[in-house]
């Protein structure tokens, strides 16, 4: 299995291996990039079995490294996490995770198109996936964009990312509201919270990389576990954004007993129903009544939040990893053509 150690797909990676690990499963993973920083050091070294490569510096020797490893490991199933990784000469049956779609992203911002600069990554990013047995992604209204931006597909699943609920309870909730996200994504929409900021009588709290200065108040980058603390905390969770496949930040969130206020998204429809309150990213004075709402009917706010907690206990590691088992298992089993890739089509 490939990760980074700088994005979200470092904590999928983890979560997903913990859980096959329980499964009795040996995880080879090829770390992209790093070096660790010694929190996630210790994260990979609390996972039983957990055996971590790690990569050369220089990112254009990694598929070489990436081939050598295999031909080293002879592993049953290579997982990838890097779309073009899809299209190198593997052995073993495989798969890449969809995590995002920048086609996608740039059509979501008011008046962006694909820019230029995409085309190399478009093609690489096609080719890869078109190669890959199967393409995993964490929403159908995610895998429906990659589709539409690189398909078709030889084989397609959806596999919602999970949590350990553990690691995010819920404590005593204060009267505030929180986010947690890339600061300088626009496709976050942060803009528009930042604007309500001033009007709300909650002080809003803003987590994330490179931080601007706005009148909310801005945490920087959290550790996990800082993290968490500030979630179990907060009374509300809001993240009107503009694209989003799945929200990881939204799921640990609801996790820690906060209320939901996200951007009107069909991927966010899909995973949190009737659990949260959705506001359209460009009605700003919205996204300030649905706060205000909530901030003020304190009864309604916990009912909410109870029900994007029971929500999100639905997404366990353990269903997540009998769901890449189930999958595994299929990609092995089906007839394969010359490049080891499976024949038939199975959405």
């Amino acid at each position: 299995m490939t990760t980074d150690a700088v994005s979200g797909v470092w904590t999928d990676s983890l979560e997903l291996c913990r859980a096959l690990a329980a499964r009795g499963v040996r995880v080879d993973l090829a770390l992209l990039g790093g070096p660790l920083s010694a929190d996630r050091g210790m994260e990979a070294r609390d996972v039983p079995g957990l055996v971590l490569h790690e990569s050369p510096c220089r990112a254009e020797a990694w598929e070489t490294w990436l081939l050598e490893l295999e031909e080293q490991l002879a592993p049953d199933i290579v997982h990838l996490h890097v779309a073009s990784h899809g299209e190198l000469a593997w052995k073993a049956p495989t798969l890449v995770v969809a995590h995002a779609c920048p086609l996608s992203c740039c059509e979501a911002l008011p008046g962006e198109h694909a820019p230029e600069r995409y085309a190399h990554h478009w093609r690489e990013t096609t080719r890869g996936l078109r190669a890959a047995g199967c393409v995993v992604a964490p929403t159908s209204a995610m895998l429906a964009s990659v589709e539409r931006h690189h398909g078709p597909f030889r084989s397609t699943r959806v596999i919602p990312p999970a949590r350990r609920a553990e690691a995010f309870l819920p404590d005593a909730k204060e009267s505030f509201v929180f986010s947690s996200c890339r600061v300088w994504d626009e496709t976050k929409n942060l803009a528009a919270l930042e604007a309500i900021a001033p009007r709300l009588s909650v002080p809003v709290c803003i987590a994330g990389q490179a931080p601007r200065t706005v009148q909310a108040e801005s945490l920087g980058l959290l550790s996990p576990w800082e993290l968490a603390g500030w979630m179990s905390r907060a009374a509300v969770f809001a993240l009107p954004a503009r694209y989003e496949p799945f929200g990881l930040s939204v799921l640990e969130a609801a996790l820690a007993g906060c209320a939901l206020v996200l951007g009107d998204l069909p991927s966010l429809r899909e995973v949190w129903g009737d659990a949260a309150l959705f506001v359209h990213p460009d009605d700003v004075e919205g996204l300030a009544q649905a706060l205000r709402w909530l901030m003020t009917h304190p009864t309604e706010r916990e009912g909410r939040a109870n029900r994007a907690r029971n929500r999100a206990l639905t997404f366990t590691p353990r269903r997540m990893a009998e769901a890449y088992l189930e999958l595994y298992a299929a990609l092995r089993v089906r007839p394969l053509d010359s490049w080891g890739h499976p024949l038939l089509h199975a959405g």
